[in-house]
């Protein structure tokens, strides 16, 4: 809990307000701008005094039920919201549903990567768009069926999934697929669709279940991987990871170090493009 900012950002925001933007009269001469704290602690339901010991840097740590009356009661936006929770030492509310509409800056920067794979990925694992080079290393997943775009449902349920893939990298690759998972349901507990889906993996793969069961918590970020590409060979990629704000959504690109040997394979990936020449 930050007490002098959250003290500061307290009266900040009350002073910015007027009696008649939160349906108060305006009554008598005031000498300050804003609203009263007897005003704000009025809207939120509270005591003035435990309310003026806030704007005071003092007290004990607000619930969360206080704040979040204190956000309505001094009208803040969801962002300032979740500042004042933060400020608190709290997490803000869940109130962020995903979605599967890829943000537009995210489709820009997709459009722009011409010469590297590169994917939009939910944070359930759902792949939501790719550019031609992700076709060509991973596959167009916009011809699977709908669960087969899920990147963890395949790991785990299409032995096919892992041919990419080296046989030594599997087990790290699984652990990581599923801290990652986990970290988000721990974000958004009441996602039915993302409990659906561990529901589903813990029956359908043992491997999954135990995984699980081990409670490993990780936020996927950048990394190495290791591809075995059936048309240019191997390939060792470095693998960015870039984070929408709210984290539901990622852009994964796939570069290599220049000079390198995967370079220039990936440059081959690049001429070839879609292109079968296991055939003819």
């Amino acid at each position: 809990m930050d007490r002098p900012e959250l003290a500061d950002f307290l009266r900040h925001c009350r002073t910015r307000l007027t009696p008649a933007a939160v349906g108060l009269p305006h009554g008598a001469r005031r000498r300050t701008p804003g609203l009263r704290r007897e005003e704000v602690a009025q809207l939120a339901g509270m005591s003035t005094d435990h309310y003026t010991r806030l704007e005071q840097g003092r007290g004990s740590r607000p619930s969360r039920q206080m704040l979040a009356a204190v956000a309505r009661a001094l009208r803040l936006a969801r962002d300032e919201r979740d500042h004042l929770f933060h400020l608190a030492g709290e997490e803000p509310p869940r109130d962020r549903p995903t979605t599967e509409h890829v943000r537009p800056g995210l489709l820009l920067v997709l459009d722009r990567l011409t010469d590297t794979p590169a994917q939009v990925v939910n944070d359930r694992g759902d792949i939501l768009a790719q550019n031609a080079m992700a076709k060509a290393l991973n596959g167009d997943a916009s011809a699977r069926p709908e669960a087969e775009r899920n990147i963890v449902w395949r790991y785990f349920t299409d032995p096919s999934a892992r041919e990419l893939f080296p046989a030594e990298d599997h087990a790290r690759a699984a652990r990581v697929a599923v801290a990652d998972l986990r970290a988000t349901l721990a974000r958004r507990p009441d996602d039915a669709r993302l409990a659906g889906l561990v529901r589903g993996l813990r029956a359908r793969s043992e491997e999954f279940a135990a995984l699980w069961d081990a409670h490993d918590v990780a936020v996927r970020r950048s990394d190495v991987k290791r591809f075995l590409h059936a048309v240019v060979g191997p390939l060792e990629l470095d693998c960015e990871v870039l984070l929408s704000p709210e984290h539901d959504q990622r852009l994964v690109v796939y570069t290599a170090r220049p000079g390198s040997e995967s370079h220039e394979r990936l440059e081959l990936l690049r001429v070839v493009g879609l292109q079968d020449l296991t055939r003819g």
